[in-house]
């Protein structure tokens, strides 16, 4: 399992000014709000999934975003990766706790709409 370094202040620094365009947090906001990466986070809250796995978990992503928001979110230290050496090598995903933390309120929110929206009609 690779750990990247998470985002973390200490009382002697500035604080992260996200509104600044080359702030790191801005970055970091950029990926867990992006149009997958989202759906990442909820997709692992539940449990670790393949990389396989974790785009049939999410209708309507293509492997070349899913890559491209993994490896976003890995750097963020939001997702850690964990390669097996088989063949061929079998890569597993789950959240850090940085990731844990961020995942849960957005899962909140997730159970939130679907609780108030309107009940679909049967087809």
């Amino acid at each position: 399992m690779t750990e990247s370094a998470q985002l973390t202040q200490t009382e002697d620094e500035a604080p992260y000014e996200v509104f600044h365009t080359d702030c790191p947090a801005r970055a970091v906001v950029d990926h867990v709000t992006s149009r997958w990466g989202i759906w990442v986070l909820i997709s692992l809250q539940s449990r670790n999934l393949r990389f396989y796995e974790l785009r049939e978990s999410i209708q309507g992503i293509s492997e070349k975003m899913l890559a491209q928001s993994l490896r976003a979110l890995v750097e963020d230290g939001l997702v850690w990766r964990h390669v097996e050496p088989t063949t061929p090598p079998k890569v597993t995903y789950g959240l850090t706790d940085f990731g844990r933390d961020l995942g849960e309120p957005l899962g909140e929110l997730f159970n939130r709409i679907t609780q108030r929206l309107p009940p679909r009609a049967a087809n």
